[in-house]
């Protein structure tokens, strides 16, 4: 073997064992998808335990749209009443992928009031947090 090929023979022998001990001792955290705001809050809600609805709801930034109270503001609509058009089944469905809800009339009337703000999914919240949050609004 030649000088060139030895140096490259060894260069690529370090490289495969680095890589190799990389992925033995890479940290979960390392390999889980980078967020930032509300959707890295989402994420942790399994993990910091047992919250209660309203701490969920103060969790997830809610009133930041829909106002103090729940009571709307100028980026969402009030969430009172709830229990007149949503079951509780439909209302985590809705909380989980809010996009597919927004062909119906009542959102396309949103869409026109609040044309700047986008109802997040929070499909990677545990769905008994989306429970608690569901059966809080169902009862206000």
């Amino acid at each position: 073997m030649t000088k060139t090929q030895i140096w490259l023979a060894g260069f690529l022998a370090v490289f495969f064992l680095l890589l190799v001990l990389g992925r033995l001792f890479k940290n979960d955290s390392d390999s889980k998808p980078k967020t930032s705001g509300n959707m890295m809050s989402q994420q942790k809600s399994a993990e910091q335990g047992d919250l209660s609805a309203e701490e969920l709801i103060n969790k997830f930034a809610c009133a930041g749209c829909h106002g103090a109270g729940l009571s709307g503001g100028p980026n969402g609509p009030a969430l009172a009443g709830l229990k007149t058009e949503w079951s509780r089944d439909n209302l985590i469905n809705y909380l989980r992928n809010p996009n597919s809800f927004m062909d119906k009339d009542k959102f396309k009337a949103y869409r026109g009031k609040y044309s700047n703000t986008l109802m997040p999914p929070f499909n990677n919240v545990d769905i008994k947090d989306l429970g608690k949050i569901a059966d809080y609004l169902l009862t206000k």
